[in-house]
């Protein structure tokens, strides 16, 4: 299987962090033992909130064993895997949750995670190659308050404010028949 150097948590909805569970029981008791543990970024705090998952459901030390862990700083740029990450935060619903901005030398990409409406996923994707942006919800009135997720139209306001060069979008439940709209599917590699 392919190494991973890094990984970086936006929020800790399950959805964007459970698969971390597997692969602790992999590194501790199955093919993962012999690998080198990867960096795993987290949110403010982050450490203690696994930590706490550990002790309710695992061990407490489940995760610092097995990964090296790491905190970010908001709108602090910290380097992973070779590649340049700014955290940003963004509006999802009473959840602390960050966007990424993600650069090396040659090639940038933002990836929104998830998020309500807000003048910052522009500011997070201003002039990027690739942004990637959740749009869940048929209609963002469908949404609680505070808001949390995106409508098509406000992933597309947001991308067109930004300037990006692509957009593909994600967290989809079913399939965009919007003309000229890339949606990720399992399996999908992007050259950028």
């Amino acid at each position: 299987w392919p190494e991973v150097d890094a990984i970086a948590i936006s929020h800790f909805h399950l959805d964007h962090w459970g698969d971390l569970v597997p692969w602790v029981w992999g590194r501790m008791f199955g093919l993962g033992r012999d690998r080198p543990a990867p960096e795993l970024w987290l949110p403010p705090g982050g450490s203690e909130e696994l930590e706490a998952f550990g002790d309710r459901f695992g061990t407490p030390a489940m995760f610092a064993k097995n990964f090296r862990l790491r905190e970010y700083a908001p709108e602090q740029t910290f380097r992973a895997a070779g590649l340049q990450l700014l955290p940003i935060r963004l509006p999802h619903y009473q959840l602390r949750t960050y966007g990424f901005r993600v650069a090396n030398e040659t090639r940038s990409l933002a990836y929104s995670g998830d998020s309500g409406p807000s003048d910052q996923l522009a500011r997070l994707a201003e002039e990027v190659d690739l942004f990637i942006c959740e749009a869940t919800l048929e209609r963002g009135e469908l949404d609680g308050e505070p808001r949390g997720h995106l409508a098509l139209d406000e992933a597309l306001a947001s991308f067109q404010a930004s300037r990006a060069r692509r957009l593909l979008i994600t967290h989809r439940p079913e399939e965009l028949t919007a003309d000229g709209v890339e949606q990720a599917y399992d399996g999908l590699e992007i050259q950028l």
